[in-house]
């Protein structure tokens, strides 16, 4: 049974695993709370530094002055028990330390299912637990406990999957379960979690994303900024790592309503859409749409079939998979207005706008649209890139370059990513950065070797660095390769003749084939 001390102005909550002084939270530390509690379950009597030491270092082997070191910064936040300066904890000679003043006690139900419901499919749902900090020194625990409340928000922000609040998650601060119990106990399908380290002028966060059910670690990644602006860090840990989760969370989902089969609701129907469109083929596209359409007539108030109705409507007419991209894109419009309609808050809607306008050559409604995405959600990753994207077609490279090279530093492994390298090498070239336009190019063919148009752009690099032996390969690769889909380029080309015409001569200088 979880219990709650009152002492004093302040009252530790077990059960949410906090602090607060007259009802509002206090800053502390794990260690610092395991310590306290150890001390108030004391009742005011001696706890030998050994017990302390288990309590705040649970299996591990530490240098005994980091018990002081916690309990100098316990003293500072507490303050003095009595008007003479008395302090709450006081140190017993040759033992210990013990909690001086009275402190009344009760027991608090937990109730799990106050925190959400079992997950049994639909739309997804995450919990960040507490991220740990990895070192002795207390001061820095904040660093720990603002990453997890910066990433709770920025998560919330993406709005197609739902969020858990901090006071829900903050129990595992104390009390260490499985990723089973706490996924049980929060109603999610899936839980973040990490660990924060600094050092002199570095900070290091590792995270991983679990399947709360199964355990899996479904990506883990570690991050290392550098700074004194703490703020600064906390905001750009969450952007990194809320920018590169999202799209697995997107992923897992889509995978796990497939698995499921059978009878489907309207969010099932479009996680395995969103699944299916990631392969990125015609007849993938096409059969995504289709249930991206079934899901808009089961549920007419469902935000996320509107907007992947018209993502994929402009993918098709990209990729040169539609019958009659007229027609296809007059649907996505109107679906991408709708959703836009339904949520305005909702970035995906606001993308969907956008990346349908750059294919109806409308650049100014694709920019504002995008814009408003990344002003929702700034670790929106799809949102820069079409912000890249509209700019490079509208004739901006510059503009487009720190787009699009935003984006691809927020989500490294989106499944279309040989497009958006591609699109900022043509930028890179346009700016004379031939150089870059060459490495942005190679790693379009990392994500996708066959991809032609990127060794279109390959050739026309090489070609501007003088480099007419290495051009004429990189054509010769493009006449071998079969034809799958058209360049998605097709705005480019269409509004920005002069680029068309200096790419026509970069690969006539190469000496190969033009078409």
């Amino acid at each position: 049974m979880a219990k709650r001390y009152a002492f004093g102005d302040f009252v530790l909550d077990t059960a949410r695993g906090t602090l607060t002084r007259d009802g509002a939270a206090l800053a502390v530390g794990q260690r610092g709370l395991s310590l306290l509690q150890a001390l108030l379950e004391a009742g005011g009597e001696p706890v030998a530094k050994a017990e302390l030491m288990r309590r705040a270092w649970p299996g591990l082997v530490v240098e005994d002055s980091n018990l002081p070191v916690q309990i100098t910064a316990l003293r500072k936040l507490l303050g003095p028990s009595l008007p003479d300066g008395t302090e709450w904890i006081v140190t017993v000679p040759r033992l210990g330390y013990r909690l001086t003043g009275p402190a009344a006690v009760e027991d608090t139900q937990l109730a799990p299912l106050e925190h959400g419901e079992p997950d049994h499919g639909g739309r997804p749902a995450i919990a960040v637990l507490p991220f740990t900090l990895l070192g002795d020194d207390p001061a820095h625990e904040y660093l720990a406990d603002g990453v997890t409340e910066a990433l709770i928000t920025t998560l919330t922000r993406f709005r197609w999957f739902s969020v858990t609040g901090r006071n829900a998650s903050q129990v595992y601060k104390l009390r260490k379960v499985d990723s089973r119990t706490a996924g049980a106990e929060l109603g999610v399908r899936y839980l973040l979690e990490g660990s924060v380290r600094r050092s002199a002028e570095r900070v290091r966060i590792s995270a991983q994303l679990v399947e709360a059910a199964s355990g899996q670690c479904l990506w883990a990644e570690q991050h290392d900024f550098s700074g004194t602006d703490v703020f600064e860090v906390q905001d750009a840990i969450a952007m990194q790592v809320a920018g590169a989760i999202e799209p697995e969370l997107l992923k897992s989902a889509g995978s796990q309503a497939r698995r499921r089969g059978g009878s489907m609701s309207a969010w099932d129907l479009v996680a395995q859409g969103a699944w299916l469109f990631h392969h990125v083929s015609r007849p993938t596209h096409l059969k995504a749409r289709e249930l991206f359409r079934q899901a808009g007539r089961i549920d007419a108030e469902m935000t996320e079939a509107r907007w992947w109705l018209g993502r994929v409507d402009a993918g098709l007419a990209a990729y040169g998979w539609s019958e009659d991209a007229v027609v296809d894109l007059r649907e996505g419009h109107a679906a991408a207005l709708e959703a836009v309609q339904l949520d305005e808050k909702h970035p995906y809607a606001h993308y969907a706008l956008a990346i349908v306008s750059n294919y109806l050559d409308e650049f100014p409604l694709a920019l504002r649209s995008a814009e408003k995405a990344v002003e929702l959600s700034p670790s929106f990753a799809l949102g820069h890139l079409v912000h890249g994207m509209a700019g490079l077609y509208s004739g901006d490279a510059r503009g487009a370059v720190q787009s699009l090279e935003r984006g691809l530093q927020l989500n490294r492994y989106d499944p279309q990513n040989f497009v958006w390298y591609n699109v900022l090498a043509l930028a890179y070239l346009f700016e004379s950065r031939a150089d870059h336009a060459l490495q942005r190019a190679v790693a379009a063919l990392k994500v996708r070797p066959a991809w032609r148009p990127a060794m279109r752009t390959a050739a026309a690099a090489n070609a501007a660095l003088g480099r007419h032996e290495a051009a004429a390969q990189w054509l010769r690769r493009w006449t071998e390769t079969p034809a799958t889909s058209a360049d998605a380029l097709q705005p480019l080309w269409r509004c920005n003749p002069r680029w068309e015409g200096e790419m026509r001569r970069l690969l006539e200088d190469g000496r190969g084939p033009f078409t």
